[in-house]
């Protein structure tokens, strides 16, 4: 035990003599530390708020919408843009694939609101009962459509948080008028909102499917389908996600009539996969903003290698007392390695508080979230006290290179 105390004690007697340069040395760890901790934490948590907001409209939704055909020109057409599901396609969905709790198409169009002097131009979307369950909408006020409303084709309307906000800024939005065009719709609920992001609700206006077929002409297919704007539905269990597209696939390439060697004209998406495609990407980003922290880790680490050849230069004379004193080469590269190791160990240690600190202001101003988790922490310092045995090795092995006699006679 006590060939490994005398070293460290003797480093650590190097440390606290020379406070100054100790203290230069760590406050380059420090930094280092600390960006690495706080970037990662920055990443960690917009993964976690993104995936949050995805997994709120449930991770066992998937969407059907037609897109993916070509337009002119044989350019490939963008999701949603064409009219190739119908209001038929969703009841033969319902009634032949497996492994459906619920299914919601629906209808969407922009048209102009007005409510009294303020107007906005917004999404109108005719829906179904099981809409509401499906995207697991809540209201903060009023209700959602009522069975009793869909059969009456009643002009009623739930609207999203952003709409409230803007037609009817400081009042309460329930009971009120929405007009749109020569029809007058009531409002009977606002939607909490869901934020910026795939299948929000917060700008958009939600009608029966009924009364949006009243008020505006629901286009047709060729065939005399109801074209729809998308189909949505939820898995029973989300590990059969798979089985539920290929059966949504094959089912609608048939009633399409596609060719074997056709491409799809619609697009299946689940929000599993765009849920783990967005954490694949925003892991990747927490990488690149880890590395580029770690860029001030290197230059620390070159700090701790600059100090430590300044440190053997300046304690020449004292390496060739203990040589001639029977110091062996592994002792005096034992000492200074260890040096190294404790300044960067301790100022990884310090970095974590800061860079922990760091992220919980920065949390905690609301500006943007942030996740301090373990693996971040034990990265860092490991990553530090890496550094220092890698910076501190040469100077630690050129101190144990030195010739006793010449080392002696050094002012």
């Amino acid at each position: 035990m006590r060939k490994w105390l005398d070293p460290l004690f003797t480093a650590w007697v190097g440390v606290v003599t020379h406070k100054l340069r100790s203290f230069l040395t760590i406050l380059g760890i420090v930094i280092g530390v600390a960006a690495v901790i706080t970037l990662m934490s920055i990443g960690r948590g917009a993964e976690a708020q993104i995936i949050s907001r995805i997994e709120s409209l449930g991770s066992n939704l998937v969407l059907v919408r037609p897109g993916a055909t070509f337009g002119f020109g044989g350019i490939r057409g963008a999701s949603g843009s064409a009219t190739t599901l119908t209001l038929e396609d969703a009841e033969a969905i319902a009634r032949e694939v497996r492994y459906i709790d619920a299914l919601a198409p629906s209808f969407s169009t922009s048209q102009q609101l007005v409510s009294g002097r303020q107007n906005m131009n917004a999404q109108i979307t005719g829906v179904t009962l099981a809409y509401e369950e499906v995207y697991n909408l809540q209201t903060t006020v009023g209700t959602f459509i009522s069975e009793s409303d869909y059969e009456l084709n009643a002009r009623v309307a739930v609207i999203g948080s952003e709409i409230a906000a803007t037609l009817f800024p400081g009042t309460d939005p329930i009971g009120q008028q929405i007009r749109v065009g020569n029809n007058i719709l009531v409002v009977i609920g606002v939607l909490k909102s869901k934020g910026a992001m795939t299948g929000s609700t917060d700008s958009n206006v939600l009608i029966p499917l009924p009364t949006m077929q009243q008020m505006i002409a629901q286009p047709l297919t060729k065939r005399g389908g109801h074209v729809v704007s998308s189909i949505a539905l939820t898995v029973n269990d989300k590990d059969r996600a798979a089985t539920v597209v290929e059966e949504l696939t094959t089912l609608l390439r048939t009633r399409h009539q596609l060719s074997a060697t056709a491409d799809n004209d619609f697009t299946i998406t689940s929000m599993e996969e765009i849920a783990g495609t967005i954490s694949e990407t925003m892991g990747t980003m927490t990488l690149l903003l880890g590395a580029i922290a770690a860029i001030s880790l290197l230059v620390g680490g070159i700090g701790v290698m600059n100090i430590m050849l300044v440190s053997v230069l300046e304690r020449t004379r004292e390496i060739g007392i203990r040589i001639a004193l029977g110091a062996r080469q592994r002792d005096i590269w034992t000492q200074f390695l260890l040096e190294a190791a404790s300044l960067t160990l301790t100022g990884g240690i310090i970095g974590v508080a800061v860079g922990w600190g760091t992220s919980t202001i920065v949390g905690n101003t609301g500006v943007m979230p942030t996740v301090v988790s373990a693996d971040i922490v034990v990265l860092a310092v490991s990553v530090s006290v890496g550094i220092g045995l890698f910076f501190g090795f040469y100077p630690a092995w050129n101190a144990s290179r030195l010739n006793p006699i010449e080392a002696l006679r050094a002012e």
